[in-house]
């Protein structure tokens, strides 16, 4: 007995596949269009991208400086919050339907904002505006409420 019970116990842990066993979460990824896929143009260089991110890293740097618990804006609590993820007007209609619509917790509110402002500072903007809010609402998990 046993043995059929660790038998049917390895056919359950294979089944769920190996991210169960080792603590790594399926991620969902958005579907490509066609059009993007078979798009000839290069993308963005490397070095440009990362002169980029050494520049909104600076900024963060710039932006926490006097707050020694901080370096970037994923340490940022919900005061932080507040604080440096000013949203336009124009973007505040995109924010509170994507909150009532994808039923967002203040958890997952505040963690929008902070990926946002992220976007935000690669694209060397003072304050989150609807692309930026936009792009960062793409990455949210699919599951749960969908529309």
């Amino acid at each position: 007995m046993g043995s059929s019970a660790s038998a049917a116990n390895s056919r359950t842990q294979h089944a769920r596949g190996a991210s169960d066993r080792d603590g790594c979460t399926a991620v969902p990824v958005p579907r490509v269009a066609y059009e993007k896929l078979t798009d000839r143009r290069a993308g963005e260089r490397s070095a440009d991208v990362r002169l980029r991110v050494r520049a909104a890293r600076a900024r963060q740097a710039q932006r926490f400086a006097a707050l020694a618990r901080l370096t970037c804006n994923a340490d940022m609590g919900p005061k932080e919050v507040r604080q440096f993820c000013g949203v336009e007007a124009a973007a505040q209609p995109l924010l509170k339907a994507a909150a009532q619509r994808l039923q967002l917790s203040a958890r997952a509110f505040h963690r929008v904002l902070k990926l946002a402002r992220t976007i935000a500072d690669l694209a060397d903007a003072e304050v989150i505006a609807t692309p930026h809010l936009a792009e960062a609402l793409q990455y949210r998990p699919r599951s749960g409420v969908e529309g």
